[in-house]
């Protein structure tokens, strides 16, 4: 046997590990980016009323 139980429960906290990071990430570009994407589309969108 090339892996144990203990690798395969391992490998699955990795992965975990991982996606919680991601999602960190993921979350802390919203809230910098957030009023900036905001201010755009109301620039937008007085710009398209005004048409």
């Amino acid at each position: 046997m090339l892996f144990s139980k203990e690798e395969k429960g391992q490998g699955l906290v990795e992965y975990a590990f991982i996606l919680v990071l991601v999602a960190i990430v993921v979350l802390v570009a919203l809230l910098v980016l957030g009023p900036v994407i905001g201010n755009t589309f109301s620039l937008i969108n007085s710009s398209l009323s005004k048409v």
